[in-house]
């Protein structure tokens, strides 16, 4: 069974529909390759599938140690390459705003660094990952 469903609106604009659930995503192609830049571009949403992959298998670890990490968050910057166009460099910095000990954090980020999207995304690109726990 299909995932998505994917239908370019006009004007460098595509809507994304999840079909299980219904859910819909727009981008907009950046200000910087001729769109608006009223969503998310295509290659934003690639750097910050990776900031939410890895808070969800935080969280499927976390749930399996009985450990809250509710209001964990991460700034995403992806920088773009030319000839060709690509992404070069996705920095994460996780905001962690919870006091465990160090064998826990060192168990979360070891966790999130076996990410589904991380090991998907090419070798190549750069990626810097940091925590900053409380």
């Amino acid at each position: 069974m299909a995932t998505s469903k994917v239908t370019y609106k006009g004007q460098l604009r595509t809507q994304s529909v999840h079909l299980k659930s219904g859910n819909e995503i727009i981008t907009d192609a950046p200000v910087d390759n001729n769109g608006k830049g009223e969503a998310f571009s295509p290659t934003d949403t690639v750097a910050t599938a990776l900031a939410s992959c890895m808070l969800t298998i935080m969280g499927i670890k976390a749930n399996g140690m009985k450990v809250n990490i509710e209001g964990a968050n991460a700034e995403v910057t992806k920088t773009m390459g030319v000839e060709p166009r690509r992404i070069t460099k996705i920095d994460v910095v996780f905001d962690l705003p919870f006091s465990f000990d160090d064998k826990t954090k060192t168990i979360l980020e070891k966790a999130a660094m076996t990410c589904p999207v991380l090991y998907s995304i090419h070798p190549d690109i750069k990626k810097n990952v940091v925590f900053n726990w409380k």
